[in-house]
């Protein structure tokens, strides 16, 4: 873009004006000849448009030589951007990115292939999974201020505020981490933070099973179920790398069918050229503004999705979820907490009551909509697999139940 039509922020508005200023004035010298006009008129970046104006909302960031204040502590904080640098672009996983500045403290940890969590839990310390459990570091120490204040910053990265009235939050950064913060005094013990720290940024099925999720027999059946459309839900606890495989399962998908996602937090990055994601967004400091899960469903069917995924089912979007699989749109899914197998239809039962839904409604759209539920575990070793599958099914009491098919 050439220099005459750089935006200048922190200036009232004054474009409009300026041009047609510009052109009476040239109409006016007319009589002067042709080239009085081309001087006048702003054409090809004269010196009119180099006075192009603009309010800080379109472009927020401060000139250089008069920088936004910080309104965290500045160990925690990353460097605010200057006029002259470029906007961020979408993330990608694929490239390495400058870590934030407030991830510095963390970085060695970061790094380690073998962490997938860390837990700040306020001034008693800091806490890393490594497959085997929490463990304490002892090097690590900062007071309940510097940990509430690292919280402020990182929520911030994330595009969200977090304060006394909305003290607990979840974002995504760039990279995929995944960052869950809670104040005080709903954290009693002070400020928690729990960092979820993605390994494998847009996986497939071939890593996994090198991984030793499961074997070549389950591979192939986990290809045949993206292959025939097949409508999946993925289930299993907190961490057992549901999202993970639901993603290896979506990078299978054929190139030219149009995935989107719908996610709380945005997680799923399957490696597929049309992938679309859909965030829910929460209320702003005046309470406005909030974008719920069951809200993104029904737009996303307005947008001809091939495949429709909701990224976690938490609540009333399991009922658009399920109507929208009930209604022709295949090669969908999406994820729940379960603790096994046998649990799901309990799990979706309750789910569905949140939604306004019944037992008996909850079976029918359920066995209707899901033709394969595949749980995923973490056993005591850390090792995540592919446990058991199944599908649902209506019992004689028209209750949902499952029933257990062979993983290959």
């Amino acid at each position: 873009m050439p220099e005459a039509f750089v935006v200048r922020p922190r200036v009232v508005t004054t474009s409009i004006v300026a041009r047609a200023d510009a052109e009476i004035s040239a109409r006016a010298e007319a009589s002067a000849g042709a080239e009085s006009v081309l001087r006048a008129l702003p054409i090809g970046g004269a010196e009119p448009f180099a006075r192009v104006e603009s309010i800080a909302s379109i472009d927020p960031r401060p000139p250089a030589s008069n920088p936004a204040p910080i309104p965290t502590a500045a160990r925690w904080c990353p460097t605010p951007r200057t006029s002259g640098s470029p906007p961020s672009s979408p993330p990608d996983p694929d490239e390495t990115r400058p870590r934030p500045a407030a991830l510095a403290p963390f970085a060695a940890h970061l790094d380690d292939p073998e962490v997938s969590d860390l837990f700040i839990n306020g001034s008693r310390g800091l806490f890393v999974d490594r497959g085997r459990g929490a463990e304490h570091v002892p090097r690590f120490a900062a007071d309940e201020s510097e940990v509430r204040d690292l919280a402020v910053a990182l929520i911030g990265l994330g595009g969200r505020h977090i304060d006394d009235a909305s003290p607990a939050v979840d974002v995504r950064l760039d990279g995929g981490l995944r960052v869950h913060a809670v104040l005080p005094p709903v954290s009693v013990d002070g400020t928690a933070i729990s960092i979820r720290v993605p390994r494998l940024a847009r996986p497939t099925l071939e890593h996994l099973e090198g991984r030793g999720m499961y074997d070549a027999e389950t591979r192939a059946a986990l290809e045949g179920i993206v292959a025939r459309r097949d409508n999946v839900l993925v289930s299993g606890p907190a961490g057992a790398g549901k999202t993970t495989l639901l993603a290896a399962m979506l990078s299978h998908a054929a190139e030219h069918e149009r995935i989107i996602t719908v996610e709380d937090v945005a997680e799923l990055q399957p490696r597929h050229p049309h992938h679309v994601r859909l965030e829910a967004r929460q209320a702003n400091l005046e309470g406005a503004g909030a974008v719920e899960l069951s809200r993104l469903v029904r737009e996303a069917l307005r947008m001809r999705p091939d495949r429709l995924v909701v990224g976690e089912c938490r609540g009333a979007e399991i009922r658009d979820l399920l109507a929208a699989l009930n209604t022709g749109h295949d090669g969908g899914g999406g994820t729940i907490h379960a603790n096994g197998l046998d649990d799901v239809p309990a799990r979706l039962e309750t789910l569905g009551a949140l939604a306004g839904l019944d037992d008996r409604a909850i079976a029918r759209q359920a066995a209707s909509a899901v033709d394969v539920v595949i749980h995923v575990d973490r056993d005591a070793d850390g090792r995540r697999r592919v446990a058991r599958m199944g599908r649902p099914v209506v019992g004689a009491d028209g209750r949902l139940g499952i029933e257990e098919a062979s993983c290959t």
